[in-house]
């Protein structure tokens, strides 16, 4: 008696989470071209936020798949990759002609490039570490710029012009662009336990954060995204200078997690 074939299917929860991320990217397109550029700046800091929610909401909910891998770097890929780089070409670097279109397109080539590459040689880094500026660190950077220089009140435009602006947002572009695809060591964060016990004064810290990001949010929010952005230049210039390895390539056998990735 033959036995009815299950089909094969995608589960739901994760992937709509992708999927709305990927809605944030396009929508941050949309409103460039419309040229609401606070309200596209948003919708990439909100593809971050749901693109750090997707993997976690799969591995809690047990519904990871080779599909929503994939899924989730092709929606990574107009989030992080196309939107920023047009966003930012629609708002100041096409006042620089071809040098604009071309950092434009240098960044997301580099996206394409480090997502590639993340995909590959996620069995082999150091999980503590990224390879390279991460796309959403650089989009945010981006964003994170003209959200900064687009924020009611501020009066930028009365000092700066419009070509000095779109100097600025072609050397962050060139920036962001560059180190996504380096080998320069960014802390992951993933090596924190947010299910264990920590200290009081951790609670406390992370309250102190939020109301410092809620006095300014523009302001704070790119200021932290330029110190990240610069941190793995810091540690390179560190790891060199002590002579220890500054390849993210995992080297510990100790963790249980990293076991058999050295055979």
């Amino acid at each position: 008696m033959d036995v009815p074939r299950r089909r094969k299917g995608i589960y739901m929860l994760p992937n709509l989470v992708t999927l709305a991320a990927l809605f944030c990217g396009f929508y941050a397109i949309v409103m460039a071209m419309e040229g609401r550029f606070s309200v596209a700046t948003l919708a990439i800091f909100a593809a971050m936020v749901l693109d750090g929610l997707d993997g976690r909401v799969a591995r809690m909910t047990k519904t990871q798949s080779a599909f929503g891998e994939q899924m989730d770097s092709l929606c990574d890929m107009v989030s992080f990759g196309a939107a920023p780089a047009l966003v930012a070409y629609v708002w100041a670097l096409h006042e620089l002609g071809r040098w604009g279109w071309t950092a434009a397109f240098i960044y997301c080539a580099c996206a394409a490039l480090r997502l590639a590459r993340f995909n590959v040689n996620t069995s082999v880094v150091d999980k503590r570490w990224f390879q390279g500026l991460p796309s959403p660190s650089a989009a945010a950077l981006v964003a994170g710029f003209i959200w900064l220089m687009t924020d009611e009140g501020r009066g930028y435009e009365t000092y700066l012009s419009e070509t000095t602006m779109a100097a600025l947002m072609f050397v962050i572009t060139l920036y962001t662009g560059i180190a996504m695809v380096t080998n320069l060591p960014f802390y992951s964060f993933k090596d924190l336990q947010v299910r264990r016990s920590v200290p009081f004064v951790s609670v406390v810290l992370i309250v102190l954060i939020i109301a410092i990001i809620n006095i300014d949010p523009p302001l704070v929010l790119f200021g932290m995204f330029v110190v990240y952005a610069f941190s793995g230049l810091a540690v390179y210039a560190r790891r060199k200078a002590r002579g220890e390895p500054v390849s993210v390539i995992s080297t510990s056998t100790d963790e249980p997690e990293e076991q058999g990735l050295h055979k």
